[in-house]
Parts: C-alpha cells; sequence; structure tokens
C-alpha cells in the first residue's frame, strides 16, 4: 500500500508562493513544497483534535462568569503596566 496520494491541489497565489517561500527556507528547494503542505495539514489537524478534546473534556476547574471577567480585567491590566 502506497503511503503517498498523489492528487492535484489549485492554490491561490499568495498561498503558493508563501508555501514555495517556506520550501525554500526550510529545504533549500522549491521543490519539498508538498513536503511543506503536508506538514501544515498535518500540524491543523492535530490542533483542531486536540482543541476540540480539551473543549469536550471533564473540567477540573469551576469559576463563574463574574470570575472569568475579573480574572481577564486583572491580567489586562497587568500587560499594559
Amino acid at each position: 500500500m502506497d503511503m503517498y496520494k498523489r492528487t492535484t491541489v489549485i492554490l491561490e497565489k499568495e498561498v503558493y508562493d508563501a508555501l514555495v517561500s517556506e520550501s525554500l527556507a526550510e529545504y533549500n528547494s522549491s521543490k519539498a513544497v508538498s513536503k511543506v503542505l503536508n506538514k501544515i495539514v498535518k500540524n491543523a489537524l492535530f490542533n483542531k483534535g486536540r482543541m476540540s478534546e480539551l473543549l469536550h473534556s471533564k473540567k477540573v476547574v469551576k469559576i463563574t462568569n463574574k470570575e472569568f471577567e475579573k480574572f481577564r480585567h486583572e491580567l489586562s491590566q497587568s500587560v499594559w503596566r
């Protein structure tokens, strides 16, 4: 069984240019666009799954909206000091 599947992907010019640029930076070749694209897609899919897992997992801390807003306000104040 093949580990890779060949397909055609139609990209916007700026997306293609960014992939070529990343390919040149990472692999010193513009021919590694598939490697770069695979890496980006894998990361996006993994992170999406991880985010969903975190959102739907059992929560270990309970906090009210009022407590959260107070925390957020205090945090934003400390950033601007």
